[in-house]
């Protein structure tokens, strides 16, 4: 069987940038723009030229993409035609493969934003996607508010996109700007617009997030249809987020009737780099991935219960709606206190330790990791605290240094500005074989902000590790999280570092302690010992 063609619209350097908090630099869009190629977007909107410095000069420089590049803008102002408008011509001179034009499709917005009669928004849109035609550029028309302008005015909705259609626009973007329309909504209005005489093949949709519903609105009009789904990668954009095409994306590949019924730019092969995509995104945003998110989160797949996992032991798709290695993420069986031994032993398969079933050893290992966690810890989302758990227990962890003692002393003092800073500075001694190394480092970056004593105490662990300084130059905290676990006089405080190094790993560490320095210390011996011992590091004698 014929499959349709489906394209993939990515905004997330226009759409996403709205997003409360974010701003791309010139360097990060040309980051995200090749990162999205590389999956095999259709279309890339770029931003929208001479709204702001980073847009143009972003276009200026931007990256050769096998993706078609696309400029933003809005349609011709009344009263001026549309090879004088200014607006317009910061968009053409983009130079940019295609255009996407934005204009109203709600005759009250129509009247109560523009202030122009309904013939007048007709005759922009019309004229507006006729000039970018005759200039020999793919137009496509952004319809904006076009479902609750359908809702109260069906007639003069349908207009506004049969002249942009009429004019030329290869591509009719239905949107629901507003986020508020329901899937049947979604469904029978796309249906109403091609029975109009627009195509399906010639109809995208874009949808926001404010209801949950951006994603299954893409498919319902899909269903009904329409041919492009526009979306922004893992969700971003305003209010509550645009469509989030790491969650469409695999629904569109691996899931029934879109599998079989469609095919898009991006392969089975590309998207194995689907979750590295998202987390490379959430870098440079300097964010922490959401665990929960479908198909990319660090949680998708992870198998809590003594029973799931049992049950993932013997057949993966027992628990699991597909093979994690399909978008590139892993499977996860987290230990804790509700862990068993099938949990336990499939948490040791995957870390490379084979231990015989009925070894004494797992017992000793799930009573340490229960005790612990009744004391504050939490290895559901340390994995690498509970493998060096694990290997300790098994006889199987290297003694590669030990902290003979730290000391940690925070000053606040005036700068020579005569203004109040503070400056944090540690000590640490380490033992490694017979000797002694004493290092000494401050908080202070080099923009001279403080970045508080667990900063100081982590440079100053990494500055001297004689024979493993190597192993551990690549390695960098991406993380930090703090919880107090108890309240009162009798507080604890649990401390979760994520780390990264040079190979694209990523591992996470816990430490409680009364003490937020101490618990953070724990925490980063844990993740330098864990890729020591990854690195398979020798002993130093």
């Amino acid at each position: 069987m014929t499959r349709e063609r489906l394209y993939l619209y990515d905004t997330t350097l226009r759409d996403g940038q709205q997003t409360q908090g974010v701003q791309f630099s010139t360097d990060e869009k040309r980051q995200i723009a090749e990162t999205l190629d590389a999956l095999g977007v259709d279309y890339i909107e770029g931003g929208w030229p001479g709204a702001n410095p980073t847009d143009s000069a972003f276009f200026d420089t931007r990256p050769d993409t096998r993706a078609t590049f696309t400029a933003f803008g809005m349609t011709k102002r009344a009263g001026m035609s549309a090879e004088n408008d200014d607006v317009l011509a910061a968009v053409m001179n983009a130079g940019t493969r295609a255009v996407c034009l934005v204009g109203k499709s709600h005759d009250f917005h129509v009247k109560a934003a523009l202030g122009i009669t309904l013939a007048e928004n007709t005759e922009n849109i019309a004229r507006s996607v006729a000039y970018m035609v005759v200039q020999g550029r793919e137009a496509l028309f952004d319809a904006e508010h076009f479902f609750d302008g359908y809702k109260a005015n069906p007639d003069y909705a349908l207009e506004t996109v049969r002249a942009a259609y009429d004019a030329g626009a290869r591509w009719i973007v239905l949107c629901d700007t507003n986020g508020g329309v329901m899937p049947p909504e979604v469904h029978k209005i796309t249906r109403a617009v091609i029975a109009a005489g627009i195509p399906g093949d010639h109809v995208g949709i874009h949808t926001h997030n404010d209801t949950e519903n951006a994603v299954a609105n893409s498919l319902a009009a899909i269903d009904a249809g329409a041919r492009q789904v526009q979306g922004t990668l893992n969700g971003l954009g305003e209010r509550c987020g645009n469509a989030n095409l790491t969650t469409l994306i695999p629904t569109l590949l691996l899931k029934e009737p879109y599998a079989s019924g469609y095919e898009t730019g991006v392969t089975l092969t590309a998207l194995e780099g689907l979750t590295r995509a998202s987390r490379k995104l959430d870098d440079i945003l300097n964010r922490v991935p959401m665990r929960q998110a479908p198909y990319v989160g660090a949680s998708a797949f992870a198998h809590k219960a003594g029973l799931h996992a049992s049950a993932i032991l013997k057949n993966p798709t027992t628990y699991e709606h597909i093979d994690p290695g399909l978008v590139g993420n892993t499977r996860i069986v987290p230990m804790s206190n509700q862990a068993g031994q099938s949990n336990l032993r499939s948490r040791l398969a995957d870390a490379g330790i084979e231990v015989e079933k009925g070894n004494p050893a797992l017992g000793r290992i799930l009573d340490r990791v229960k005790a612990r966690e009744a004391e504050g810890y939490s290895y559901d989302t340390a994995q690498a605290s509970f493998e060096l758990i694990a290997r300790d227990e098994l006889g199987q962890m290297p003694r590669y240094f030990e902290v003979k003692r730290y000391k940690v002393t925070v000053e606040r003092r005036k700068n020579k500005r005569n203004r109040m800073v503070s400056l944090s500075e540690a000590v640490v001694v380490v033992k490694i074989g017979g000797a002694k190394t004493l290092s000494v480092s401050e908080s202070m970056d080099e923009t001279g902000q403080d970045r508080g004593p667990v900063n100081a105490l982590s440079k100053a662990l990494a500055k001297d590790l004689g024979p493993y300084q190597d192993y551990i130059d690549d390695l960098r905290l991406v993380d930090f999280k703090v919880r107090i676990t108890q309240g009162g006089t009798e507080a604890v405080t649990r401390v979760i570092v994520d780390s990264e190094d040079g190979q694209g790993r990523r591992w996470s560490t816990v430490g409680v302690s009364p003490n937020i320095v101490d618990a953070s210390f724990e925490a980063l011996l844990d993740a330098i010992n864990w890729k020591l011992m990854r690195d398979k590091a020798p002993v130093a004698t």
